[in-house]
């Protein structure tokens, strides 16, 4: 008997919580933050904040002017959760008047999921406060913000690696006793 998995690759996915400990806020380097980090598609950022700041995710250009007039999504519930859905370059900074330009501001290189195809390499991702103008003028791949509500539980990849582990070892169990019964 032969069993292929079809088993997306996102159950191998990382929460990042931005900032670690000091969440996100005024005074935080963001820089030193992602340096050494590799972002990937289904990678989840994970914004904890006071009330009076934002998240917006925006194009490169408004990124670098500190502009939250064309803002891709914005939320300011104090607990926001990105999903990185796309390879590429995203941006985040915080909408306040003042934030952004005291560095409130967030830019990561996710890397396609490992098996998407295309041989993709990773590299480790970094924040600048002044990155390169893009020539395109394409604008950004939005991705999905989802803001938990009260009572809501959210699943962590850990808890998703469980349910998978459980899988697969309920699955071979299976397996196994259907070859000495035969």
């Amino acid at each position: 008997m032969h069993v292929q998995s079809t088993t997306p690759t996102y159950f191998l996915a990382t929460d990042y919580t931005v900032g670690d400990s000091s969440g996100w806020s005024m005074g935080a380097d963001y820089s030193t933050w992602t340096s050494g980090k590799t972002f990937a598609v289904g990678d989840t950022l994970v914004f904890n904040y006071p009330s009076g700041h934002t998240v917006d995710e925006v194009s490169e250009k408004d990124y670098s002017a500190c502009s939250t007039g064309n803002s891709i999504t914005t939320d300011s519930s104090g607990a926001t959760t990105v999903t990185l859905k796309t390879a590429g370059k995203h941006y985040f900074m915080c909408g306040v008047p003042g934030h952004c330009s005291g560095g409130m501001k967030l830019a990561v290189t996710v890397a396609a999921a490992a098996g998407a195809g295309g041989g993709a390499t990773t590299t480790p991702s970094g924040s600048t406060t002044s990155p390169p103008s893009s020539t395109t003028g394409s604008p950004a791949t939005p991705t999905t913000v989802t803001t938990p509500t009260a009572g809501t539980i959210t699943q962590s990849s850990s808890a998703a690696t469980l349910s998978t582990v459980s899988a697969v070892y309920i699955i071979s169990s299976c397996l196994i006793l259907e070859s000495f019964l035969w």
